[in-house]
């Protein structure tokens, strides 16, 4: 805790503090490796002929940074903020929730300096080698002890459905992390996957999958249904609904993982239940977007003058706009043209800039001020600006890669009436290049919103000062 005077408990939000300046900062380093990277496939000289500087070794620092660096220290500072309010109590054990922060962020310097150097498993998200695996599962664990001690010692009965959220992404992204990672260590950064053939594939994507359906959704689920009703002032739409909404989703994710793998050597039955599955999620997803958006009904005017209400409502456009495609592109048929083109690059970018990054954006526009004593950011009309050049930054990159990716699925299977292929491979390349300086337009964009948004948290944290926010009384509300 942060402070204890005259029997007054203090909420613990300096860890709070630490996380959500650190996800700013991991922000801003991650969208700019992923700027170069892309720059690097439209002008591939841009690697200057330097190892640790090719696009293999530095798309997985880009997507370590923006998912685990970015998304988990925003995910880490919101749920410790949400639980002590919703639990109207102060974190549970609060140096191992110090813990955690000096853990992740010894995690994320490990990946940085580890990935360029060529020390990787080759799995996707999943390429830190066995001793930062190690560290990651020691401050998951913690994070663990933290969040549900923090429950267990809760104030009121009730456990709010963002705390549900938060819970089930804790969970399930721990048994992910350790059965995905089982290796055999041959040396201090080498390891052997414990897995074969197939069988690792199929654990691989039973992890890839879900690493974006439980940290990249659950997680953030849990920042809509806290944030969403604080900035809009509103109820939940639907509590009875987002608890269908909750249940629902946890148990068909677990099963979407196979889509990944649609004509390899995965067993047809295998791929074909990835299928119905990822077509099932589509009604869960689409029931907590509506019941996000519909939170806003009697305020939309709001949205004229609010733009950290814009960003977190936008952002369940793009999630609902995602989770319709994704299961769309999970059909078979559909799979026979997008797959391994930059259609899946637009899919997974329109969830991630979009839904991820937008409602992450929003999330900390609502901290930060109340986290050091301002009642609204330093400027209002940055963050104004910052959600324009973020939302046509995104339209730019998805439309690009998704006019790039259908051309390509188009080019390589188009035959000659004599059976040969229409189209060489470099000539889809070739064919490729002006989408990909449009994804590079796109790109800084949204990159250029992020440094605005730097500059307007560190002036915001200038002008204020860090805040010990009493718990309220028993008969306050809990949200």
């Amino acid at each position: 805790m942060d402070d204890v005077k005259t029997n007054t408990v203090h909420y613990n939000d300096t860890v709070v503090r630490q996380f959500s300046f650190m996800a700013v900062v991991w922000g801003v380093v991650g969208m700019l490796v992923g700027v170069f990277v892309a720059a690097q496939l439209a002008w591939p000289e841009l690697n200057f002929g330097i190892p640790w500087l090719s696009f293999g070794r530095l798309r997985p620092l880009h997507t370590n940074a923006v998912i685990f660096a970015f998304g988990g220290s925003a995910l880490f500072a919101t749920s410790y903020y949400v639980v002590q309010r919703t639990c109207q109590t102060t974190l549970f054990l609060p140096k191992l929730a110090a813990f955690t922060f000096w853990g992740w962020q010894l995690v994320i310097v490990a990946a940085a300096i580890s990935l360029p150097l060529g020390f990787t498993q080759g799995k996707e998200y999943a390429e830190l080698e066995w001793p930062i695996d190690l560290l990651i599962t020691a401050v998951w664990v913690s994070y663990a002890i933290v969040f549900f001690g923090t429950i267990g010692t809760r104030k009121v009965k009730h456990i709010y459905v963002a705390n549900w959220f938060y819970g089930a992404f804790i969970i399930a992204v721990a048994l992910l992390h350790v059965v995905n990672n089982v290796s055999i260590p041959a040396g201090l950064m080498k390891s052997y996957s414990a897995y074969a053939g197939v069988q690792d594939a199929m654990v691989q994507w039973w992890y890839g999958h879900n690493a974006v359906g439980f940290f990249l959704t659950a997680g953030f689920l849990g920042m809509m249904y806290y944030f969403i009703p604080k900035q809009a002032a509103r109820p939940v739409y639907s509590y009875r609904l987002s608890i269908v909404h909750f249940w629902a989703l946890i148990f068909t994710y677990m099963w979407a993982g196979p889509h990944h793998l649609h004509y390899t050597a995965l067993p047809d039955w295998t791929q074909s239940l990835g299928m119905v599955f990822s077509l099932i999620l589509l009604a869960p997803s689409w029931g907590g977007m509506i019941n996000g958006i519909m939170t806003l009904s009697g305020a939309w005017h709001k949205l004229r003058d609010d733009p950290i209400l814009r960003f977190l409502i936008v952002s369940l456009s793009f999630y609902g706009m995602s989770t319709f495609e994704g299961p769309m592109m999970a059909i078979k048929t559909v799979n026979a043209l997008s797959h391994y083109t930059d259609w899946t690059v637009g899919h997974v970018h329109s969830g991630a800039l979009g839904w991820v990054g937008l409602v992450t954006m929003g999330s900390l526009y609502y901290l930060v001020p109340r986290l050091f004593g301002r009642t609204e950011m330093y400027s209002k009309s940055a963050v104004e600006l910052h959600f324009w050049l973020a939302t046509i930054g995104i339209v730019l990159y998805i439309a690009a890669m998704w006019i790039a990716g259908v051309m390509q699925g188009l080019m390589w299977r188009a035959v000659n009436a004599d059976g040969t292929l229409t189209y060489t491979f470099v000539e889809s390349v070739k064919a490729t290049y002006p989408f990909y300086v449009i994804r590079v337009v796109g790109g800084l964009l949204y990159l250029s919103g992020m440094v605005i948004m730097t500059w307007n948290v560190v002036k915001t944290i200038g002008a204020g000062r860090a805040v010990k926010v009493p718990v309220p009384a028993l008969n306050a509300a809990h949200a």
